[in-house]
């Protein structure tokens, strides 16, 4: 039988079919394993649909590889069961896998005499249509858009609908066909899977928009084969993982060992981000937070958090740019110069100080001029650009946040012509080239979401449920992620005055991981779906089966403690034992 292994990093197809080259040339026994994995997933999703095995109608999309022969076996593996199994090829009987045809015919498996025809009648519902589609037209191997012969089989079931709409569950072998099986690009039509099974590791079609999605539940099969070497093309960080991060302050601790977060966010237009990266910072943990704004921004913030400090001074973090305009001039120069400050300008640190001095009767002696950890976010973003234009760096430690639209607009500004469409179609390449280009750690809001630093792994991590499509999701985001930023460099403060080495800038991509995950299963708690199904969900959390209900952003900030601990009780459990 085979074994399920963790889902964490994702290898290049071309590595995955080096490494298991040696083995599986000569046999068909890892066919046959690969088919009992299949058969087990298959028999699960045929009994959510219709309670018991015997007479499910099963369709089988095959094509001319060893997953089309992967199906075949499932299939005849299903009709001994009881299940009434038709084969719809998408190529010449003559080119299938013999050894599995001729088993699936054993075994009862029909050959549609007219496979679109089939495929029409599958998709038609009531008591012609079928409770299980197996995609095995395409495998690892396969690149660009799926043939004609193929799309054309598709095309009835895709109409029908997405998961979750449709009366049948599709189960794919490796990934849905037509997928870009190492880039995760959607370069034509695509049957979105309610699950996929895969082998061995998985594949960047599984953790990488927009084909991630469409993947639906991903689980990996043990075949016996060795996972490839050398670096992975993505990694989907363990909540484990993610929650060792995360520490519970000691009775020697205070508000600056904790962690504080100057933030620079809100203006006349759009107050309420201030209230809201304010409140998600203190309920992330941090020690203090400080805020700069306009008088009736600070005003809102004290009257929902009388904790936050008006004013510059002391901080370990910045959060530049929440609910600001850079077309609002006087609120631009603010940010443009605390800007300056993020990337260690002292000219721009300068005139921050003296704006502040003038402003507000605060201290800023204790005004630091080196690089600090940052993150940028929404009006901040276009002044970065310019100032990158101009020859400023930003580093590892500096989090940008763009939206694809921001994104496109921030890659344009840097000297690469690029549409928002662009960005959407190849967010992997995309993300990456603006690590490229800024040095900054890079997180981009898709789903799921991508984040990149200069010569870092990609990271992929789930984004939560579609109720965070919300006015100041976004604000809340970067709030929690400031905090974050706060709280490691207070950490690696600490390490360095014991004499430690400074590795605050190697965890900053994992700083914006974290808080992503918190920020999605804040929002799962929000929306009451923290203890659904983990049968209805979409590869690692995505939903396509689990309502909830709508939140407002503001719900977010007070579910943050909560998702909290959860992540940082994962962090405490202990590893699983290995062979």
């Amino acid at each position: 039988m085979s074994q399920l292994l963790p889902t964490e990093n994702a290898y290049p197809a071309r590595a995955v079919a080096a490494a298991e080259a040696p083995l599986t040339a000569g046999t068909d026994r890892y066919m046959h394993a690969a088919a009992h994995a299949l058969t087990r997933a298959a028999v699960e999703e045929i009994r959510a649909v219709r309670g018991s095995v015997p007479g499910a109608r099963v369709l089988l999309l095959v094509g001319g590889g060893h997953n089309g022969g992967d199906a075949l076996l499932a299939g005849a593996l299903l009709a001994r069961r009881g299940c009434a199994v038709t084969a719809a090829p998408a190529t010449d009987v003559s080119r299938l896998h013999a050894t599995a045809l001729a088993a699936a015919d054993r075994a009862g498996v029909r050959l549609a005499a007219d496979p679109i025809a089939a495929s029409r009648t599958a998709a038609a519902g009531g008591a012609a249509g079928v409770d299980l589609v197996i995609d095995g037209l395409t495998g690892i191997g396969a690149t660009g858009s799926l043939r004609p012969a193929a799309a054309g089989l598709i095309a009835p079931l895709c109409a029908v609908g997405q998961p979750g709409e449709r009366p049948f569950r599709v189960l794919a072998v490796d990934l849905p066909s037509g997928v870009g099986v190492d880039d995760g690009t959607v370069p034509g039509p695509v049957l979105a899977a309610d699950r996929t099974v895969t082998f061995t590791c998985i594949k960047g079609a599984h953790l990488l928009p927009p084909a991630a999605p469409l993947c639906g539940r991903v689980e990996v099969a043990d075949l016996g084969l060795p996972v490839p070497g050398g670096e992975p093309l993505a990694v989907r960080p363990a909540d484990a993982e993610l929650g060792r991060l995360l520490r519970v302050p000691g009775d020697r601790d205070h508000k600056y060992t904790r962690g504080v977060v100057g933030l620079w966010a809100g203006s006349q237009t759009y107050p309420g981000a201030a209230v809201l990266a304010v409140s998600a910072a203190v309920r992330t943990g941090a020690g203090m937070v400080r805020l700069v704004a306009p008088a009736r921004v600070v005003d809102l913030v004290l009257a929902r958090r009388p904790e936050a400090v008006p004013g510059d001074g002391r901080w370990q973090a910045l959060v530049i740019g929440p609910g600001t305009d850079p077309a609002d001039a006087p609120r631009a120069a603010e940010l443009d110069a605390a800007l300056g400050r993020a990337l260690g300008e002292d000219k721009a640190t300068a005139a921050c100080t003296e704006a502040v001095t003038a402003t507000t009767d605060t201290d800023t002696s204790s005004v630091k001029s080196d690089i600090v950890a940052a993150v940028i976010d929404a009006g901040a973003l276009p002044l970065l650009a310019s100032r990158i234009a101009a020859g400023g760096r930003c580093g590892p430690q500096h989090v940008l946040t763009p939206h694809a639209g921001e994104a496109a607009a921030l890659l344009t500004a840097l000297g690469e012509q690029t549409a928002r469409e662009e960005v959407e179609v190849a967010p992997a390449a995309a993300v990456r080239r603006l690590a490229g280009l800024t040095g900054a750690t890079v997180l981009l809001k898709t789903t799921p979401t991508l984040i990149a630093s200069p010569g870092g792994a990609l990271l992929s991590v789930d984004s939560g449920p579609g109720w965070l499509a919300t006015a100041g999701s976004g604000d809340v985001l970067a709030g929690i992620i400031g905090a974050l930023l706060a709280a490691a460099r207070a950490d690696a403060d600490n390490e360095v005055a014991a004499g430690g080495g400074d590795v605050y800038a190697e965890v900053s991509a994992r700083c914006a991981a974290l808080g992503v995950r918190l920020h999605a299963l804040a929002a799962e708690r929000a929306t009451d779906m923290a203890d659904a199904d983990p049968a209805a969900t979409t590869g690692p959390g995505r939903p396509f089966e689990r309502s909830g209900h709508p939140i407002a952003a503001l719900d977010l900030t007070e579910a943050i403690p909560a998702a909290w601990e959860q992540l940082w009780s994962a962090g405490r459990r202990p590893e699983p034992a290995t062979a």
